[in-house]
């Protein structure tokens, strides 16, 4: 039996293109700075984002805390929603890396508004911690890949500059952001003194992220990912990867984002499954189950016909479409499910 695998858009596979760039790769030693491909990879990202410059990691998780704790100050307080990566599948790195206080902020779709950092500022008073730092994701993944409005992100970067506040983007998935809106990269990161991407999602790449800014936070950076353990080697053949993807696949996560809509809109169909159609613009698909069923009782008879998921809760599970899942996948993953719960 065939499996489609929707866990992720993390699960994919190196292409032969991408596969054939890594092999041909020139390569030096990165920790000495002089691997060829990575230069070119970092040149190209911020040339990419219109950024001063960008620095090449092993992952998104990685590139966060590093991006947060430079930009923070230690045993002040970070705002952040409730749903967000950062809090959620980074263990507590704010609290260990970057000393911090999380304030977690509960939204709709993800966004934290201008407003709600205005109310959440601490007065300065002895017993609090200063509010200094604001987080935010786009796209969201836990709000089902929605894209955060940019118009409000823009009245958040006034309001934290108004208060001397640093603000960060988790970009993770900023391409998908960027396909859906047609908003260029640069303009979904110009609002931000800090930002994190990543290559491994969307893109196809096997590892890697990039922080950006500006060359001295950039420095700043660079000494953190050596204190964090992040410094590689010949990492110009993991680079390789991250040009091969940015070069080739971004425009194709149109189809990822088409055949996200077509499982939302079909699954929908079915009266144990609950989905909000308009969270559905990206390549997210999160699936709310009635009639007393778990999560859990779902997964275990996707699986029994060769469909991987993964749970979002007890009784929610979450699809990712992605690279290695075409729309004859996607197809086919809703004539087995309508066969089990049709």
């Amino acid at each position: 039996m065939h499996i489609i695998d929707l866990r992720s858009d993390t699960v994919t596979r190196p292409s032969k293109g991408m596969l054939d760039a890594m092999i041909k790769a020139e390569v030096g030693d990165d920790v000495l700075g002089d691997d060829p491909t990575v230069l070119e990879l970092e040149s190209y990202v911020a040339d990419l984002f219109g950024v001063e410059a960008a620095l090449f990691l092993p992952s998104g998780t990685m590139a966060n805390q590093i991006a947060i704790k430079v930009l923070s100050v230690p045993e002040t307080e970070l705002l952040c929603e409730r749903e967000c990566h950062v809090v959620n599948y980074e263990v507590a790195g704010p609290a260990v890396h970057a000393r911090l206080l999380i304030n977690l902020l509960t939204t709709e779709r993800g966004m934290i508004t201008a407003k709600m950092v205005e109310e959440n500022i601490r007065p300065i008073n002895v017993h609090c911690p200063l509010t200094k730092t604001v987080s935010l994701e786009n796209t969201h993944n836990r709000h089902g890949g929605t894209v955060l409005p940019q118009d409000e992100i823009i009245k958040v970067q006034k309001v934290c500059k108004k208060h001397n506040l640093g603000l960060h983007l988790d970009g993770a998935r900023i391409w998908n952001a960027h396909i859906a809106t047609g908003t260029s990269l640069t303009d979904l990161v110009k609002p931000f003194d800090s930002v994190s991407v990543c290559l491994s999602k969307g893109l196809g790449a096997p590892v890697g992220s990039l922080i950006l800014g500006d060359q001295e936070f950039r420095k700043k950076c660079h000494r953190q990912r050596k204190l964090f353990g992040g410094a590689m080697r010949q990492s110009g053949y993991l680079a390789a990867a991250g040009l091969f993807a940015l070069k080739n696949n971004i425009d194709g996560l149109k189809n990822d984002h088409q055949n996200a809509r077509f499982l939302a809109e079909e699954l929908s169909q079915i009266e144990l499954f609950k989905i909000d159609l308009s969270r559905v613009e990206t390549n997210i698909v999160i699936i709310d189950i009635g009639q007393g069923k778990t999560a859990e009782e779902i997964i275990d008879s996707l699986n029994s016909v060769g469909i991987k998921v993964v749970p979002f809760g007890p009784t929610r599970f979450r699809m990712v479409t992605h690279l290695d899942v075409s729309s004859e996948d996607c197809k086919e993953a809703v004539g087995r499910i309508k066969k089990l719960y049709a």
